[in-house]
């Protein structure tokens, strides 16, 4: 009976000791810290955004019938606003800021042809993301007024 219990005491003692475990090795070169930048929209981008969700707001106005106030004064930063890129400041960009910000008054200024004027004003944003950036043009085109 000694000896029984004697082999119980053992087997127990081996069976609960905790069995090492093998960890593969790990570079730490995997670990390395990685810092996150958070993507700051520039001057540009963000007037873009800016005048996106204005133009937003104005065609529901048209749409509904209602009145649209007067041309807003922060559309003229486009000719000040920095960009991401310097270089994309160019004679280019200028001629269709100019053309985009003359179809914008027209909206303000001619209440029978608002519709119009709000589209042609769209279509100069289209044409200037066309030759420089047409990442947001499917964005941009949500606005026209059908």
């Amino acid at each position: 009976m000694k000896k029984l219990l004697i082999l119980f005491v053992v087997f127990g003692v081996f069976t609960c000791q905790k069995k090492e475990q093998k960890t593969p090795k790990i570079e730490s070169s995997c670990f390395k810290e990685k810092k996150f930048d958070l993507y700051q929209l520039s001057e540009m981008a963000s007037l873009m955004e800016q005048m996106y969700a204005y133009n937003l707001q104005i065609k529901n106005r048209i749409v509904k019938g209602d009145t649209i106030g007067k041309f807003p004064d922060f559309f003229n930063k486009i000719y000040t606003a920095k960009f991401t890129d310097v270089t994309d400041k160019d004679p280019f960009f200028d001629k269709k800021a100019m053309a985009y910000i003359a179809a914008q008054k027209l909206i303000y200024s001619d209440s029978e042809n608002v519709k119009k004027h709000f589209n042609e004003g769209v279509t100069a944003c289209i044409t200037c993301h066309e030759g420089k950036c047409g990442g947001p043009i499917p964005k941009i085109k949500k606005l026209f007024i059908k």
